[in-house]
């Protein structure tokens, strides 16, 4: 399994490449822009940060199901922008929370991933695609076994009056897992801009486990712009069906520090 994710994510980045080729690097993000964040939606940003910028995102979650009650955090994930369209981005581990009832405690992994922004693609969409692993360092209990990689593809298209609609498909790969060896993640946004700094959203997310049940949720939140590149959010989730966790409620903090490559 893992044999056949590395050829895949070697044929994805020869195509990624061929597509990108003509892409000129004033397309690309820059550091004038506003912070976009890979939160607090589940849905990840279309956009890259600019080269040359570190961006940090930061949160912490409390949540809820069948009597137990857990935390978690800081959820840190650190973004740099390393070439036009082209980002290198980390998750470091969070630690959960036993709050109440049986549940576990314990790390996350480590999670490097590669971010390309393919942008604008034919009738205005961003789209990116990603392709990370999650590293066996945190706790086995709670995260399994072995290596977990991973790809992604992040859309976004922005419509007219403040609203916008993205959406992300993931696929995880679990080769050390003799029941669910893979998960596909669908997700769908609708946002709206409702002042220059304050933004809306609502999500749908379903996590369809391999020769399991689905996990679906359905999460809102909003984002307020300190300047223009901080970022205070927040995020309220509630589960669809009886596997998903009952509530989620999460706050966060990202910033940016532009200029690191001059």
């Amino acid at each position: 399994m893992l044999r056949l994710y590395v050829r895949r994510c070697v044929l994805l980045a020869a195509s990624i490449a061929l597509i990108a080729s003509d892409a000129r690097a004033e397309t690309c993000p820059q550091a004038t822009e506003e912070i976009a964040t890979d939160r607090p939606d589940v849905t990840n940003s279309s956009i890259v940060v600019p080269v040359g910028s570190l961006q940090n995102e930061n949160g912490v979650n409390t949540s809820a199901q069948n009597g137990k009650q857990g935390f978690d955090g800081s959820n840190s994930r650190w973004r740099l922008g390393v070439a036009p369209c082209l980002e290198f981005l980390v998750d470091l581990p969070s630690y959960v929370v036993n709050a109440h009832g049986n549940t576990l405690s314990g790390f996350s992994d480590v999670s490097p991933a590669v971010k390309w922004q393919i942008s604008p693609a034919p009738g205005k969409i961003d789209l990116s695609i990603v392709s990370g692993v999650a590293l066996p360092t945190g706790t086995t209990a709670l995260v399994g076994r072995g290596p977990q990689p991973y790809v992604q593809m992040p859309w976004s298209s922005e419509l007219h009056d403040g609203w916008g609609i993205s959406g992300m498909l993931t696929e995880f790969f679990r080769p050390d897992d003799r029941t669910t060896r893979s998960i596909t993640e669908t997700t769908f946004v609708v946002e709206k801009k409702l002042t220059e700094r304050f933004s809306m959203f609502t999500e749908y997310v379903g996590d369809y486990p391999q020769g399991q049940l689905p996990i679906q949720m359905w999460n809102s939140g909003g984002m307020y712009h300190l300047t223009r590149t901080q970022q205070l959010d927040f995020h309220v989730a509630l589960g669809l069906n009886h596997n998903a966790p009952t509530y989620t409620v999460g706050l966060g903090y990202s910033f940016r520090i532009d200029g690191l490559f001059r």
